[in-house]
C-alpha cells in the first residue's frame, strides 16, 4: 500500500522529535558510566515507570496479542497477564532492595550476595548470557515484528526493514544513553497509545465488523470473547490459565517479568532518586502495562477474525508479501490498512516509536552488562568512565547486528515468546528466595541456569530425535520447572552457603524483610520489621486485585455488560483505596 504525503509528514515529525531528544542528551550521557547507564540516579517515579511501560509496548506486542486472540481467544492472554503477580511481588518486596543495593547493574548483585571466584564467574557468565543471548532473542522478536509491519505498510522486504530500523535505533541508543531513552520513552508512549486506540477505532468501523455492538454480537466470535477459559475443557484451561497463574509467574524467568525484578526493570529501579521512587515507579509500570493497555490490541485482534477469518484471506489481501511472514500475528498490521491518510502515518509512527523504545532500552541495558560486568570486571579493571561508555556504545552496535540476524531466522512472535519461557523455566524461584534464604548460594544459581537450558535444548532437538512422542508446550514447561527446581534445590542443600562475613555484609547493606537471616547474621536491634512483612503481603494482594478488576471491568464495559463492569470497577476502586492506606506501612 502507499502512504500519502500527510502520512510521511507525520512520520518525519516523529522522527525529528526523537532524534532531537537523543542529540540533546548525547553530551550529558557521555560524562560517565552512571549518567550513560543510570541517568545519574536522579529520575522520578513517573518517568521511570512510563519508560518501563513504553519498553514493554514493542512492535511485537500487538502482534503477539493478535496471535493469542486468533488462536485461543481473549482468555489466552493469561499466558502474559499472569506475570502481573510477579510484577506486584517485585513492587512490594524487591524494588526498595534493588535501589538500596546501589549497584550499577543487577548483575553486580552476584558479588554482593556471594563471594570468591565462583561469584565472579557467575557475574561474568550472566553478563554475557543475559546481556547477549537473551537480549539478542528479545531484539530479534521485536525486529521480526517490524519486518512484518514494514512488509504490509511500506512494501519493504525483511532485510531492508532490518537495515533501516536497526541502523536508526542503534545510532540513537549509542549516543543518548539512558537519559535519552527514558525521556524519549515518555513521548513514544503517548504516540504509541494514540496509535493503538486509533487502530482499534477504525478496525471497528469496517462494514464486516459493524462497530463494537456488531463485534460483540457476532456469533462466530462469542467463544473468543471469554475473559476466562472454558474450564469444561481442562487441557485448554490448564495451558492458558491454571499453569500461568499457579506456576509460570514464580517459576519462569522472562525479560520484563523477572521474579524478584531484573534486567531493564532493575535498571530503572536502580536509576530512581530513592527507594520510595523505585517502588512507585514499578507500581505505575504494572498498573499501566496490565490494566490500561491491552484492550485496544484485543479489539483489533477480534476485528481481524471477522475481516481475515483465515490466513488465506491475509495472503489474498497482500499477494506480494513473503509467504513465510504470513501467520496469525500478521493480522494486526494487516488491519492497519484501513486507516485514513494522516492517521496511518500516526500509527506507523507509533509502531516505530514502540520499536525504538523497546530496542533502545534493550541495547542500553545489554551494553551495560557487557561494559560494566564483563569488560570492566574481567578485561580492564582500571577502565575510566569514558572508556566504559565507549565500550558500551560499541557493544550496542554488536547487539543490534546479532539481533537483526536472528530476526531473519524466526517466523512468529509467539515462537520467540515460547522459546524464552522454556529456557527460563524453573529458574524463577531461586531469584525470589536468594534475598531471604541464606542457604541459596552461587551453585544454586549456576545449577538452575544450566539445567533449565539443557531441558530446553532437549525438548527442542533431542526429544524428537530419540523418537519420543512430542509433548505440548504446557507439559514441556511443567517438566522444565519440575526438573530445574528439584535440581537447584538439591544442589543448594549439598553445598555450603556463602561465608558468614559475606552474608553479614549483604544483610547490613540490603536489610531484607523477614526473619530468615537471624540464624547466620546479627540483624541488629529493630533491623527486621515483622509488621511491614504483613503489610507487604497485603499490598501485593491488593495490587493484583486493583489491576485485574480494572482489566475485567474495562472488558465488560466494552462488551456492554454494564452490571458486571460497574461491579468489577467498584472492586478495583475499593481495593485501590485500601492499597494506598496500606502503602506507607509496606514501604516503611
Amino acid at each position: 500500500m502507499q502512504l500519502a504525503p500527510l502520512d510521511w509528514i507525520v512520520i518525519a515529525l516523529y522522527g525529528l522529535t526523537a532524534l532531537s531528544i537523543g542529540l540533546y542528551f548525547a553530551r550529558r550521557a557521555g560524562r560517565d558510566a552512571d549518567e550513560f547507564f543510570l541517568s545519574g540516579r536522579k529520575l522520578p517515579w513517573w518517568l521511570l515507570g512510563t519508560s518501563m511501560v513504553a519498553t514493554t509496548f514493542s512492535t511485537d506486542t500487538p502482534n503477539l496479542v493478535a496471535d493469542l486472540v486468533r488462536t485461543g481467544g481473549v482468555a489466552q492472554n493469561w499466558m502474559w497477564w499472569a506475570f502481573l503477580i510477579t510484577g506486584m511481588c517485585t513492587v512490594f518486596f524487591y524494588a526498595r532492595l534493588w535501589r538500596r543495593s546501589g549497584a550499577l547493574t543487577d548483575i553486580e548483585f552476584y558479588e554482593l550476595r556471594y563471594a570468591g571466584r565462583p561469584a565472579a564467574f557467575l557475574r561474568g557468565f550472566r553478563a554475557l548470557y543475559l546481556g547477549v543471548f537473551f537480549n539478542v532473542m528479545i531484539i530479534a522478536t521485536v525486529t521480526l515484528a517490524a519486518t512484518k509491519i514494514g512488509g504490509v505498510l511500506l512494501g519493504l522486504d525483511p532485510l531492508a526493514t532490518v537495515l533501516i530500523a536497526g541502523t536508526v535505533t542503534m545510532a540513537y541508543s549509542a549516543t543518548s544513553g539512558l537519559w535519552g531513552v527514558v525521556v524519549t520513552d515518555l513521548v513514544l508512549f503517548v504516540v504509541a497509545m494514540t496509535g493503538s486506540v486509533a487502530a482499534a477505532f477504525f478496525a471497528l468501523q469496517q462494514p464486516e465488523v459493524g462497530g463494537l455492538a456488531g463485534l460483540v454480537a457476532n456469533p462466530e466470535l462469542r467463544p473468543a470473547l471469554r475473559l476466562l477459559p472454558d474450564f469444561s475443557d481442562w487441557s485448554v484451561a490448564a495451558a492458558i490459565f491454571v499453569i500461568p497463574v499457579a506456576v509460570q509467574w514464580w517459576a519462569t524467568w522472562y525479560p520484563g517479568a523477572e521474579p524478584g525484578g531484573g534486567g531493564y526493570v532493575a535498571q530503572r529501579m536502580l536509576a530512581a532518586k530513592d527507594e520510595r521512587e523505585s517502588m512507585k515507579a514499578t507500581l505505575w509500570f504494572n498498573v499501566a502495562h496490565y490494566g490500561l493497555r491491552p484492550w485496544p490490541w484485543i479489539i483489533v485482534a477480534l476485528c481481524s477474525m471477522v475481516v481475515y477469518p483465515e490466513l488465506s484471506d491475509i495472503r489474498a489481501r497482500f499477494p506480494d508479501l513473503d509467504p513465510s511472514l504470513v501467520g496469525d500475528d500478521l493480522a494486526y498490521p494487516a488491519m492497519l490498512v484501513f486507516l485514513p491518510a494522516g492517521l496511518l502515518g500516526l500509527v506507523v509512527a507509533s509502531l516505530a516509536a514502540a520499536y525504538m523504545s523497546t530496542i533502545s532500552t534493550h541495547l542500553n541495558w545489554g551494553s551495560s552488562y557487557v561494559a560494566n560486568d564483563f569488560y570492566r570486571r574481567f578485561v580492564n579493571r582500571d577502565a575510566s568512565d569514558r572508556r566504559l561508555v565507549a565500550v558500551g556504545r560499541a557493544s550496542t552496535v554488536g547487539l543490534m547486528v546479532l539481533g537483526a540476524f536472528v530476526a531473519l531466522q524466526l517466523d512468529t512472535a509467539l515462537q520467540g515468546f515460547r522459546i524464552l519461557l522454556q529456557i527460563g523455566a524453573g529458574t524463577g524461584l531461586v531469584f525470589l528466595l536468594r534475598w531471604f534464604w541464606y542457604r541459596v548460594n552461587v551453585w544454586s544459581e549456576l545449577a538452575a541456569m544450566t539445567i533449565s537450558f539443557l531441558v530446553a535444548v532437549y525438548f527442542a532437538w533431542v526429544h524428537g530425535w530419540l523418537g519420543f512422542e512430542a509433548l505440548s508446550t504446557t507439559r514441556q514447561l511443567l517438566v522444565g520447572v519440575g526438573v530445574t527446581t528439584a535440581g537447584w534445590l538439591a544442589v543448594t542443600l549439598v553445598t555450603p552457603p556463602a561465608d558468614g562475613e559475606t552474608l553479614q555484609r549483604f544483610y547490613d547493606r540490603i536489610r531484607p524483610l523477614g526473619r530468615g537471616w537471624r540464624r547466620v547474621v546479627d540483624v541488629g536491634e529493630g533491623s527486621a520489621d515483622a509488621g511491614s512483612v504483613t503489610a507487604a503481603f497485603l499490598a501485593w494482594f491488593l495490587g493484583c486485585v486493583v489491576v485485574y478488576a480494572a482489566l475485567f471491568g474495562t472488558g465488560y464495559a466494552l462488551y456492554g455488560r454494564w452490571v458486571a463492569a460497574v461491579a468489577a470497577l467498584g472492586v478495583a476502586g475499593g481495593a485501590g483505596v485500601w492499597l494506598f492506606r496500606v502503602l506507607p506501612r509496606s514501604s516503611r
